[in-house]
């Protein structure tokens, strides 16, 4: 079993930066996909950003501004946002599974507890 616990959000001014974090323990040799997802009040859940051993993926509208990552014993996977606008107003979420599918909430079977991200302009 494999949990995932969120931290870093927060209030912050748009054009300004926030490094989420997202620990794993148990047993995470099987977890070959880590991701973010985000939702916003009145909103379905997002794809955020996601990565494997072979690469890294964003969804469109926070490319070139956030940056995820890991490190090596895949414990801890970061989300670093940077330049961030209002629209980034969300409750961010940890994910992890084992699927070729990242961009789906299908693909993930852990899921973390979430972390409120506020932007205010």
């Amino acid at each position: 079993q494999v949990q995932l616990v969120e931290s870093g959000g927060g209030l912050v001014q748009a054009g300004g930066s926030l490094r989420l974090s997202c620990a794993a323990s148990g047993r995470t040799f099987s977890t070959g996909t880590m991701g973010w997802f985000r939702q916003a009040p009145g909103k379905g859940r997002e794809f955020v950003a996601a990565i494997k051993w072979y690469g890294t993926y964003y969804t469109d509208s926070v490319k070139g501004r956030f940056t995820i990552s890991r490190d090596n014993a895949w414990s801890t996977v970061y989300l670093q946002m940077n330049s961030l606008k209002p629209e980034d107003t969300a409750v961010y979420y940890c994910a992890g599974g084992d699927s070729d599918t990242y961009y789906r909430e299908s693909a993930y079977t852990y899921w973390g507890q979430g972390t409120q991200v506020t932007v205010s302009s």
